[in-house]
Parts: structure tokens; C-alpha cells; sequence
């Protein structure tokens, strides 16, 4: 399956008949689908078609458990229990996994082997996965939450196209010859860096597995990853494709577990030669910190952000109101990168936020393993409490409460999606990273106002622009201080665009050819020529 713009896929689903045709056996008593504005009922919940077959540490090439032999449940977001023990790894098992990349870099095959190699065996790696597209789908959406029309005919077929991305560089890195003043030869070479070691997140497991895994390795590196441990099973399920196509031992290992513990003691490697982290602002301050003052070791940083969605008075209400509402709601809200400051200019405000209301409340939230199902539940409990949280505090706020505000049902992480109108910049749902289903409005008068409140923030991941007139639009895109700007679309992630955040949202860029540069050193190797015929 081709992988395909998310944007498109998803906006397709919302009109899906929101029948509960099963992906699996289900369980439990209730008749329907849940929209939030009807009654809390307790859902049928769908069976996940799939069975987790991996839960220990992957070391050198083995499914191994933790050394202190502890293990920690990851959970069902749509009823909090468990759903499998998993390994939990700590300083332990990450100096274990760090000595089993370090030997396979350099005693290893990996290095050493041709870039076309390397890119067969990521090419065949990414033909398994797409075999197995609905089960790790299915285990994501089991694991995380996220609708598994989503996971399964957006994200999956998105991880595949990475690794073919990365597969197709991997024989195309190479230096360049310099000339110099003098009869010297001059080459530089683009060698790589060793050990990397990956923390990714748990609103894009696979995703963010692949932003990292597949350039690290097309560069000819060796790899710890670190998963969350919200959404442990998919990077353990698909590791196993990955020695299936012959990754060599050692290659790539991961180590699951929690950030105080296994996160910290990576980050603070002597022996890890790189790190690239994704995740909250606050703990990638702490990253940094850590490794700055073990061994120096470069950082690549994607963090937190709260990304301005600026829709002008020229703009098609109907169309800015879908696109705004998938900008915000995209993946429960939980997505860094979302469009969770609505600016909406003056004359087509109220219009707006009555149209944006009426969206909401016909959002669908429920199982999402059914059919029809547009929204989730939360991540987890800590998450859910956050987000109840700062509603309360735009209530307390007196930003206008449009529409949800509350819990759907007793069980689960499931929340009303919400709308606030009047929002002010002083207000901490103004200014604070939610990471859920709220979205905020506010009112502009003119471009170059916008432009001020809009970069007023300690972030500057992404933003968005809705007009007609392509002067606005340039006015705007060269003012936003942001890594990326969507005009007139929103989330559009193919594998070649780079993405990165100035100011406190992060370091550097990953995809495209931007992200080879974070697994790459450059040596300038000189050599005198002797009578050269030219120079």
C-alpha cells in the first residue's frame, strides 16, 4: 500500500458510516458509537485482531529480559488495563545495549558493508512490514489509542515509505573534492558517527521509530532506541521483521523503559557517539544537559509546540473550519505540531467559532478500532488529568467554553472534544502545550498583528495560514517564526520535508536529506600532488 498525505487520508475518514462493523471479536453490552454530546454509554469494544508476541529487550540481536528482572504493564488507553508486562530496562541493560552497538560498529559487518548492502536489507525490511500492515496497526491502535483507520492506511504505509526514503540514500552519501590554493589534493568524507542513541515518543511510536532508525542506518550507524513506555510493543514487533531481513546482530537494540532511569542513563552515555530525542520541551532541556556534560555527544532535538493556525478575513469559513479542526484534533490533539492557537481575523470570527462549535460536537469520539470513529482516548491517566486540568483553567480563565469540557463515560481516557472561544494570550491554555483535544480561538484585526501575537511564544515548531490572496500568504510565511508552514493544507509529512522547530520546540531537522547530516561526520583528508598537471 502506497503510503499517502495524512491529511487526506483522514479528512476521508470523517465521513465513514459510523457503523461498528468489528475488526475482531468484541465484548461488553452497549449498542453504538459514541458522539460526546449524547449520554456517557459504556462502548462494545472490539478484540484487537492481534496477539503481542514480543515483550522483552532486544540486545544484540536477542529478546532478552531486563537484568534486574523487573517488567512494568503498558496499558489499554480505552480502559486502563493491562494489556502486557514488558521488560523494564535501566542503566543495566542500556550499558549491555550500548556494548552490543559499539561491537557491531566496530568489529561488526554493518560499517563495513556496501551502502547498496545496507539499503537491500532496509528495502526488504520495509516489504515485511507492509506484509504485515494490519497487525501492527492493529497494535498500535491497541497500544496508543489512535483510530486504527489512522495507524493502518496512513501511518504504517508512512513508516514503509521512510525506510524505502532512507534505503534509496544510503548509496548516495559521499564528500566532495575541494580545491585548494596550493597543489594539494583535497577530499572531504562523510563517515559515520557510531552509536546513536534514540528516544522516542509515545503519540507516534512507529513514526518517530522511523524518523530516527532509517537515516541512522542508511548513514552506516549503529543503534540504541529507547521506546516510551506508554507504546513499548510496536518498535519490539517490527525489530523482529528487522532481523528478519537481515539486519546483522547488534545493529539495532532497544531497551524499553522509563525516562529517570533507562532515558537519562543514554543520554549520559560515555560511549554513545550521538543522541536524538523527541518529546517535551522540559525533558529535552534535561537531554541536553545530560549530554553535555558526559561526552559532548551532538543533539538533535524535536520538542514541544504551540503552533498558530491564522485564518484571514478572505477565507473560505466552511473549508477553514475543517482544516482548523483537523489541525487541533489530528491524533486526540496529542500531536506536537498542532494547530492549537486558532487565529481568526475579525470578520469571519463569529461565523467561525459557531461553525467550529458545530464541528466539534459532531466529532466522533469511541473505540477506535470501529468503523466511523474520528477520536480516541487519551494516552494515559496522567494525560487525561492534565488536559481536564487546563480546561478548568480556561474556565477559570474566562475564556468562553463553546462546547465539551468533561470526561466521555466512567472507563478510559476519553475526552469531550472542546472548544474555547476568547481566548487571551495571558491565559495558560494560551500559552501551554495541552496535548489534547482543546482547541483555542482568538480574534485578529490585521496581518502584522497576527504576525506579533503569533511569534510571541517560547515555541516555534510549525503554523499554518488559510487565504486566497498569495501576497498574505508570503507576508506571513516569511514572518512566522516557525520550522514549518502549512499554507492552505495542515500536516503534511512526506518523507522528504524537513521538520524541526526554532526557539525552545528544538535542534536541527529530521526527514528528508536534512536529517543525514545528524548521523554524519565530515573529515577533510589532504594530500600533496606532486608536479600536478593541473590543480
Amino acid at each position: 500500500m502506497a503510503a499517502r498525505r495524512l491529511s487526506s487520508l483522514l479528512s476521508r475518514s470523517l465521513h465513514l458510516p459510523s457503523a461498528s462493523a468489528s475488526l475482531g471479536r468484541s465484548h461488553g453490552v452497549a449498542r453504538h458509537i459514541n458522539r460526546f454530546s449524547t449520554a456517557a454509554a459504556v462502548e462494545e469494544l472490539i478484540t484487537p485482531p492481534v496477539q503481542v508476541n514480543q515483550t522483552k529487550l532486544l540486545i544484540n540481536g536477542q529478546f532478552v529480559d531486563s537484568a534486574s528482572g523487573k517488567t512494568f504493564p503498558t496499558l489499554d488507553p480505552r480502559t486502563g488495563e493491562v494489556i502486557a508486562n514488558v521488560a523494564e530496562g535501566d542503566l543495566e541493560d542500556v550499558n549491555r545495549a550500548v556494548s552490543a552497538a559499539r561491537k557491531a560498529f566496530d568489529e561488526g559487518p554493518w560499517p563495513k558493508m556496501s551502502a547498496y548492502e545496507r539499503s537491500r536489507i532496509m528495502l526488504k525490511f520495509a516489504d515485511l512490514v507492509e506484509k504485515h500492515n494490519d497487525e501492527i496497526a492493529a497494535l498500535e491502535t491497541w497500544d496508543n489509542g489512535k483510530p486504527y483507520l489512522q495507524a493502518a492506511q496512513a501511518e504504517v504505509p508512512s513508516f514503509v515509505r521512510l525506510f524505502r526514503y532512507y534505503a534509496g540514500w544510503a548509496d548516495k552519501i559521499h564528500g566532495l573534492t575541494v580545491p585548494a590554493d596550493g597543489p594539494h589534493h583535497v577530499q572531504t568524507l562523510h563517515e559515520p558517527i557510531g552509536v546513536a542513541g534514540q528516544i522516542i515518543p509515545w503519540n507516534f511510536p512507529l513514526l518517530m521509530m522511523a524518523w530516527k532508525v532509517g537515516p541512522a542506518l542508511a548513514c552506516g550507524n549503529t543503534i540504541v532506541l529507547k521506546t516510551a513506555e506508554q507504546t513499548p510493543l510496536t518498535a519490539l514487533y517490527v525489530a523482529n521483521l528487522f532481523h528478519e531481513a537481515g539486519l546483522p546482530p547488534g545493529v539495532l537494540n532497544i531497551v524499553s523503559g522509563f525516562g529517570p532511569t533507562a532515558g537519562a542513563a543514554l543520554a549520559s552515555h560515555m560511549d554513545v557517539d550521538k543522541l536524538a530525542f523527541t518529546g517535551s520541551t522540559e525533558t529535552g532541556q534535561t537531554v541536553l544537559q545530560l549530554a553535555a556534560k558526559s561526552n559532548l555527544k551532538p543533539v538533535t532535538l524535536e520538542l514541544g509546540g504551540k503552533s498558530p493556525f491564522i485564518i484571514c478575513e478572505d477565507a473560505d469559513v466552511d473549508h477553514a473550519v475543517e482544516l482548523a479542526h483537523f489541525a487541533l484534533f489530528f491524533n486526540q490533539g496529542q500531536c506536537c505540531c498542532a494547530g492549537s492557537r486558532t487565529y481568526v481575523h475579525e470578520r469571519v470570527y463569529d461565523e467561525f467559532v459557531e461553525k467550529a462549535k458545530a464541528r466539534a460536537m459532531r466529532r466522533v469520539v469511541g473505540d477506535p478500532f470501529k468503523k466511523g470513529v474520528e477520536q480516541g482516548p487519551q494516552i494515559d491517566s496522567e494525560q487525561f488529568k492534565k488536559i481536564l486540568r487546563y480546561i478548568r483553567e480556561g474556565r477559570d480563565s474566562c475564556a468562553t467554553l463553546e462546547c465539551g469540557g468533561d470526561r466521555i463515560g466512567s472507563k478510559g481516557y476519553f475526552i469531550q472534544p472542546t472548544v474555547f472561544s476568547n481566548v487571551k494570550e495571558d491565559m495558560s491554555i494560551a500559552q501551554d502545550e495541552i496535548f489534547g483535544p482543546v482547541q483555542c480561538v482568538f480574534k485578529f484585526k490585521d496581518i502584522g498583528e497576527v504576525i506579533n501575537r503569533a511569534n510571541n511564544t517560547r515555541y516555534g515548531l510549525a503554523a499554518g495560514v488559510f487565504t486566497k490572496n498569495i501576497d498574505t500568504a508570503n507576508t506571513l510565511t516569511r514572518g512566522l517564526r516557525a520550522g514549518t508552514v502549512w499554507v492552505n493544507c495542515y500536516d503534511i509529512f512526506d518523507a522528504g520535508i524537513p521538520f524541526g522547530g526554532y526557539k525552545m520546540s528544538g535542534m536541527g531537522r529530521e526527514k528528508g536529506i536534512y536529517s543525514l547530516n545528524n548521523y554524519l561526520q565530515v573529515k577533510a583528508v589532504v594530500t600533496p600532488l606532486k608536479n600536478p598537471a593541473w590543480i
